[in-house]
């Protein structure tokens, strides 16, 4: 088995480097630890719309880094700090998952650091 590692996470609020990788690849499955709507170490100002599509963006970059696409995506975890936002987030997750979107899970959940979503994937392509 082949395991590559995609770079280390962004420095987290204050600067502080955190303690995992942005992905892992491992036999053609590439893990994207969660993304959240952060851009030169700090959260973007905004509410669900701008921070949701950001968060995306963030996990689309990396998945493009390894090589891989949205269509190669399997599995997504959200996590969403107020379940008010479930049918905002909805519309934005249509528009880049389309008509043939990936199994997902979708919770509320306390964040880590002050923001509005958190998504992960789990992608595949054959190698």
């Amino acid at each position: 088995m082949t395991i590559k590692r995609y770079g280390a996470a962004q420095p987290g609020a204050g600067g502080q480097k955190l303690p995992f990788a942005r992905a892992v690849e491992a036999d053609g499955w590439l893990y994207v630890s969660g993304q959240v709507a952060m851009e030169n170490g700090e959260v973007i100002a905004g509410g669900i719309h701008e921070q949701a599509h950001k968060a995306i963006d963030n996990l689309i970059a990396i998945l493009h880094e390894a090589g891989y696409g949205v269509e190669d995506v399997v599995r997504v975890g959200v996590w969403l700090d107020d379940p008010r936002d479930f049918w905002s987030f909805n519309k934005i997750y249509v528009s880049y998952f389309g008509d043939n979107p990936p199994a997902r899970s979708c919770v509320q959940s306390s964040m880590m650091v002050d923001c509005k979503v958190e998504i992960d994937c789990v992608a595949y392509k054959a190698r």
